[in-house]
């Protein structure tokens, strides 16, 4: 089979489609032929050596959690999966950039009926992250949250989540996405110069209870001179400035379960969580889809068919 490897740290050139063997499933998993695998930021920290000391490569190296397909092959202690069964889900392993991957049967759901591939493939690294940001910073009816790269990849999970919660969100995007974000109920607003004040504008003299960051780059310091209590500040990104002010680090592995992922996909199918798909992309063109995520303007998600 095909699969995406990388046999050291660096740049977008070090990644390659090569042939493989295809993997056997143990007792207790599945095989899965891969309809659509979403690309995620983190998979470039961890590709360039950047989380190192945190997440460390041993090469060659794959890459990928999220995956949607159709299982083809199943170990013998499964009992809830059969062959032909339609399936969204996620693999700790780094290999579901590939035309197949072995997954755990406790890391999968049912593809809920009307669910796109390419949503299904695209949830649960951001959709996860999202839900832990939200459960995290403890939303309540008529809190005011603001949400820092609201239209990327995390961010536009974040918001719809947080407005389900009942309070006022605050989107921090760029012009061009914010009647995406008022067609969600999200308040948009852009970032760069002048931002807190554009926020505290926004926010009507209600001040801020909650900040949720999604990209990074000062704005957990953002979010404590805005008057947020430390507990309330959760980033997904900034963690040594986390450290320093007591702010919360939660993301994916706060919500890594089927109960949550099955949980997301119900919503997306039923229309109650949109999933913006930005673009997709056949395995070979993988370079190219980390090119245009590595740009950071990125409205929704990006994902590889193989």
């Amino acid at each position: 089979m095909r699969a995406v490897r990388f046999h050291e740290y660096g740049g977008i050139d070090v990644l390659r489609v090569e042939e493989v063997p295809r993997p056997v499933p143990a007792a207790d998993q599945v095989l899965v032929e891969v309809r659509a695998a979403g690309i995620q930021p983190g998979e470039v920290s961890i590709r360039t050596g950047f989380l190192h000391e945190r997440w460390p490569a041993t090469f060659p190296s794959g890459q990928g959690s999220d995956l949607a397909g159709v299982v083809v092959e199943v170990g013998s202690h499964v009992r809830d999966f059969g062959v032909g069964d339609e399936v969204v889900g996620f693999t700790h392993r780094r290999a579901s950039h590939a035309e197949y991957v072995v997954v755990d049967d406790v890391h999968l759901v049912h593809r809920p009926a009307g669910l796109s591939w390419d949503v299904a493939g695209s949830l649960y690294v951001a959709g996860s992250t999202a839900y832990a940001c939200v459960w995290t910073v403890d939303l309540r009816p008529g809190d005011t949250v603001v949400v820092s790269g609201a239209a990327g990849g995390v961010g536009s999970f974040a918001v719809q989540l947080a407005r389900r919660q009942g309070g006022t969100v605050i989107g921090l995007a760029s012009e061009p996405n914010h009647g995406w974000l008022k067609e969600q109920g999200v308040v948009p607003v852009a970032y760069g110069d002048g931002v807190r004040e554009r926020i505290r504008e926004a926010a009507g003299g209600r001040g801020v209870d909650a900040f949720i960051d999604t990209y990074g780059t000062g704005y957990v310091e953002l979010a404590v001179e805005l008057g947020v209590r430390p507990e309330r500040i959760n980033t997904i990104r900034d963690w040594a400035v986390a450290g320093r002010v007591g702010a919360r680090t939660y993301g994916e592995g706060a919500a890594a379960s089927a109960v949550v992922l099955g949980e997301l996909a119900r919503l997306a199918a039923r229309g109650e969580l949109e999933v913006p798909i930005a673009r997709t992309y056949p395995l070979e063109q993988v370079r190219d889809a980390f090119r245009e995520l590595e740009r950071r303007h990125t409205h929704g998600k990006i994902a590889l068919r193989p």
